[in-house]
């Protein structure tokens, strides 16, 4: 345990915790929405801080990042805890752990020894991934500043729903992010996520404002959020915030509460792709349809194929210095 950052104390030993976007009125002895943070006497404690449940090195294009260091390697950790409780998850058995099991298990990690392993690795970047990064914000700051001094590259797989003063603590180490904006309506936020949309695609703004390299994921699920109209809707507000933002768009499959539902068909998955090129996007890419041509970068300008990939991995790299070969348009991106 250690005593948390982001929270103020309130009347009664209550606390308000501000680190994500429900900030939490919460009574001594009690825990927020996340399950990780503990009122114990009018103090707020984080119960995660170098509990890493799971670590692995992974391909950057796995977060998925399509424009940041392609082709290079990421080593991801993740504790256990979330502030959201999405019934699709593919990671409940960790993210939901401290709500569904009332267990917090990881093994103790410092931030020395993550940097250390993913220099030893060969990694370019280090990934807080797999469960929600804003719940273990503690141990990723102090991970991604040892990180950012030994020259290693620091990125969030969030759902975007950390608060202003959170993302503002993060930024001089915080280079990249991938935003899951699940859909572009409240109601499928507050009745699938337990959250709101208005913090999300407030995050998003805030991170292209902040200099963050911002990648958009859009997980469609069958009924719930794939229709034409919101598809349309999601790569509208993306063109209009920056067109050069990449939008992911990836087949859901049937996982925790909604197993009732079918895989997404790859012609759905396909034709996102083709609304969010018609909206103006540069890059979009389809997501789980391992193969598909969608999962290539294109130049928007002259449409000849800069980077080949098959799932997560880069067959070949034709850009050069962040430009098309062959019409030497500019490539949005870092690393390229």
């Amino acid at each position: 345990m250690r005593e948390a950052g982001f929270y103020r104390p309130l009347e009664g030993k209550k606390v308000e915790c501000f680190l994500c976007s429900h900030r939490c009125k919460i009574g001594d002895g009690k825990q927020g929405i996340c399950g990780v943070r503990e009122n114990r006497g009018g103090k707020l404690y984080t119960l995660v801080y170098g509990r890493i449940i799971s670590r692995n090195v992974d391909p950057i294009e796995k977060k998925p990042l399509f424009h940041f260091y392609p082709g290079s390697y990421s080593y991801s950790i993740a504790t256990v805890g979330c502030n959201f409780r999405c019934l699709h998850c593919q990671n409940y058995e960790i993210s939901q752990m401290p709500k569904d099991r009332k267990r917090i298990l990881g093994e103790d990690v410092t931030p020395e020894e993550v940097v250390e392993d993913a220099l030893r690795t060969g990694c370019d970047s280090i990934s807080y991934t797999y469960t929600e990064p804003t719940i273990f914000m503690e141990f990723a700051h102090d991970t991604a500043r040892m990180a950012t001094e030994k020259g290693i590259k620091n990125v969030f797989v969030t759902n975007g729903y950390m608060t202003r003063e959170a993302l503002e603590s993060i930024r001089p180490y915080l280079h990249a992010a991938n935003v899951d904006l699940k859909s572009f309506r409240d109601e499928f936020y507050r009745r699938i996520c337990g959250a709101r949309l208005q913090p999300v695609l407030e995050s998003i703004q805030h991170m292209k404002a902040l200099g963050i390299w911002v990648e958009v994921t859009t997980l469609i699920i069958p009924t719930e959020n794939d229709s034409e109209e919101e598809l349309r809707d999601i790569a509208r507000w993306i063109y209009n915030l920056d067109p050069s933002i990449p939008w992911h768009v990836s087949a859901f499959y049937p996982a925790y509460k909604m197993t009732h539902l079918p895989r997404t068909p790859v012609s759905i998955i396909e034709r996102a792709r083709e609304i969010g090129l018609e909206e103006g996007l540069r890059y979009v890419y389809t997501g789980n349809v391992p193969g598909d041509p969608g999962e290539s970068t294109y130049c928007y300008n002259c449409r000849e194929i800069l980077i080949e990939r098959y799932g997560f991995f880069v067959r070949r790299n034709l850009i050069e210095g962040g430009k098309c070969p062959y019409c030497r348009a500019d490539i949005h991106g870092v690393g390229l």
